[in-house]
């Protein structure tokens, strides 16, 4: 049995114990996770309908047949094409897979279109979404799954390595230049593209959390924020680091960047399981506050990873979710002065069953 069919059938035993119907998937990581077939949301009605009991069906346009008989363990593939209506076919399949009435469960991520089609198509049906059982079964990820964010990570230190080796060099090239520079060392030591928009952000550039990149050019004695990723098998890195490449650094910089490493570090020790999310974001938090910047850290301290860059758990006060073993999350306080420089400190963590293990390995000095 595939690893994708096991989380099928997981996925089946979870819609059981509620009492649902199935579930209807839209290309998107739900389905990835379940089919282990991505493609890109289209115009055309490619849905995944996965029952509480038996074997789950495609309905998908026939100029995808070939690409699903390849990618995926699913061999029920319901095909129609160009000159059909598409609805027949959802209604037919709905009933022969017993899910025309009871509690249906939607890709929260589906068009509109394709979700008013299904109701048209299975009008005795209730509604609710797919995460309420796929949310807590991807939130703890497999051991293929670690596997493949331990070598994202692995690429993003190579990449991070290859950045610090710059030294000098870096000084003049405009931020642009330098995100490509880390996208190209990404993808030349095995990583699939980007997992988010490369962020590189210079001297005063660095005070904004979601700068991305610029014309500026980098000069002697700025700090400079580097935040990028990759995907590994579909599974992504996302790592940040702050560094000078050259000259002395604006006063108050270094007393910052230490605050943020013990912030961080303070959050990773946190990390263990049944502590609630939100004390991980506190541990973090009250180092920062109590170095007199708090209202310098503007964001949440982490947000799950797993097929998505931004997904459960998320590390933020008001969340009291217990941590789990497999959870993997980033751990990533700053701190932001406008005008003058940012700081960012980033590595995923992992929960373990006894404490956490971070996956990014790189130096977290600003020295290159």
């Amino acid at each position: 049995m595939s690893v994708y069919e096991e989380r099928t059938r997981e996925c089946q035993r979870r819609l059981r114990e509620r009492g649902a119907s199935g579930v209807v998937l839209f290309p998107s990581p739900n389905l990835s996770y379940l089919a282990g077939f991505g493609e890109e949301p289209g115009e055309r009605h490619l849905l995944l309908f996965v029952p509480a009991e038996g074997d789950p069906a495609f309905v998908a346009p026939e100029l995808y047949a070939d690409q699903l008989r390849e990618a995926t363990w699913v061999e029920d593939l319901r095909l129609w094409t160009d000159v059909e209506d598409p609805l027949p076919l959802l209604a037919e399949t709905a009933r022969d897979l017993g899910l025309d009435e009871g509690e249906l469960l939607v890709d929260p991520t589906m068009w509109a279109r394709f979700t008013q089609d299904l109701r048209e198509a299975v009008p005795d049906a209730t509604w609710g979404l797919a995460d309420a059982v796929l949310g807590p079964l991807r939130v703890r990820k497999d051991d293929a799954e670690l596997d493949a964010l331990r070598r994202a990570a692995e690429v993003a230190d190579a990449a991070m390595r290859d950045v610090r080796d710059l030294g000098a060099d870096a000084v003049g090239r405009t931020e642009t230049d330098l995100a490509r520079f880390v996208e190209e060392r990404l993808v030349a030591h095995g990583g699939d593209g980007t997992s988010f928009e490369t962020i590189v952000g210079s001297g005063p550039n660095g005070a904004k959390p979601h700068h991305h990149c610029s014309d500026r050019e980098v000069r002697p004695g700025d700090p400079v924020v580097l935040d990028f990723g990759t995907r590994v098998d579909g599974y992504p890195s996302d790592q940040t680091r702050t560094v000078v490449f050259e000259g002395d650094p604006p006063a108050g910089f270094e007393s910052v960047h230490d605050v943020v490493r013990e912030a961080q570090q303070a959050a990773v020790d946190a990390v263990e399981p049944g502590v609630p999310a939100e004390d991980v974001d506190a541990a973090a938090r009250e180092v920062i506050e109590d170095a007199g910047y708090g209202d310098e850290f503007v964001h949440r301290t982490g947000h799950g990873v797993g097929l998505e860059v931004h997904e459960e758990p998320y590390v933020v006060g008001g969340n009291d979710r217990p941590l789990e073993p497999g959870m993997v999350f980033s751990v990533e306080p700053g701190v932001y002065l406008e005008g003058e420089f940012g700081v960012r400190v980033e590595d995923l963590v992992v929960v373990t069953e006894d404490g956490g293990e971070r996956l990014n390995h790189t130096d977290r000095g600003w020295r290159v």
